[in-house]
């Protein structure tokens, strides 16, 4: 067994804290560029448009079929304590509290997420990053400020979409299908669901996941090697890294939520 030497373990603690720290400090520079940027909307705009528009196929299909299972899993278990008509409570509190922002979070990681690590990368091998700045054009405020404030408008209305279309798809399979009452599944479902406890923390949580993943996506695109080989790791460690962060965030969240 191999065992590491003290001093290759120190550098790479002090790699880690180092990549930590310029990660803060980016993350502070950007938000103190806010005023400019969205003074400039139509930057934002089009990150909007980028990044919600193309994503909303995934998140849409994604929601009905999580819908359906919900549905049909829940249907079959709250049928043993004769609990059946519960089942368009299940489903929305199901999807409002934790399936939609994280299941959007994920996907929005898996699709824009990469999306931007990879042409922030390919700017960066391309050397147009450094070409903007011998303009005298700041790279931060008219390339990753913009996607960063897109990422963070477009990702609770994709999770608003995956929770709705998630609904419908219970509805389908609870109602349609299987003959649940259409009242007590309506009925259930807004006598349970509080708007600012449930559908709110939601909310909250798509917010600090847009904020998660859209920051490691630029970030990991923008300290990416300028080779392909380095846009391809920079592209899969963001995809990993911000699921990771979802999941753990997800745990923080719920337990200051919920459990106080």
């Amino acid at each position: 067994m191999k065992w590491f030497h003290p001093a290759e373990l120190g550098f790479a603690v002090r790699q880690i804290l180092a990549g930590w720290g310029f990660g803060a400090r980016l993350l502070w520079r950007l938000m103190k560029l806010s005023g400019r940027c969205l003074r400039r909307f139509d930057l934002v705009r089009d990150q909007v448009h980028f990044l919600g528009n193309y994503s909303l196929a995934i998140i849409t299909v994604s929601g009905l079929f999580v819908g359906f299972v919900l549905g049909l899993q829940g249907y079959y278990t709250l049928q043993r304590y004769g609990s059946a008509e519960a089942l368009g409570l299940l489903v929305a509190l199901s999807l409002v509290r934790e399936l939609g922002p994280v299941v959007a979070a994920l996907l929005f990681a898996g699709r824009a997420g990469a999306s931007i690590t990879a042409e922030i990368g390919l700017m960066r091998a391309g050397e147009q990053l450094t070409a903007l700045e011998m303009m005298a054009v700041d790279p931060e405020l008219r390339i990753l400020a913009p996607r960063l404030w897109g990422g963070i408008l477009a990702l609770p209305v994709l999770t608003a979409v995956f929770s709705a279309v998630g609904i419908l798809g219970g509805y389908t399979v609870g109602v349609l299908l299987i003959g649940v009452d259409s009242g007590a599944f309506w009925s259930q479902m807004q006598g349970g669901v509080d708007v600012f406890k449930d559908v709110g923390n939601g909310m909250i949580k798509s917010l600090v996941f847009a904020v998660a993943v859209t920051f490691i996506a630029l970030l990991q695109g923008y300290v990416a090697q300028p080779t392909p080989e380095g846009v391809a790791n920079a592209t899969t460690r963001s995809v990993v890294v911000s699921s990771l962060s979802v999941l753990g965030l997800d745990f923080i969240l719920t337990v200051m939520m919920f459990s106080i």
